[in-house]
């Protein structure tokens, strides 16, 4: 199974690279795949933006990952 993160883009850098934030974690990712702004929200695989997502999508996703994360470490 794969898995894509949503991210927020941050900043968009030179080479079609951005500066996304997880929530608690920025990493430059490529941003080949999708049209997006600065603020937006993204699903990143590998490395890659794959798709864009609305604001609350992204918000609400990343929700749902910290809970995942926080049952697994009960």
């Amino acid at each position: 199974m794969c898995v894509a993160v949503p991210a927020e883009v941050l900043e968009i850098r030179e080479g079609n690279i951005g500066l996304v934030d997880y929530g608690d974690l920025k990493q430059e990712v490529r941003l080949d795949l999708v049209d997006v702004q600065v603020g937006e929200f993204v699903l990143v695989h590998v490395g890659f933006a794959i798709q864009r997502l609305s604001r609350e999508e992204g918000l609400e996703t990343r929700e749902v990952f910290k809970q995942v994360y926080a049952a697994l470490e009960e």
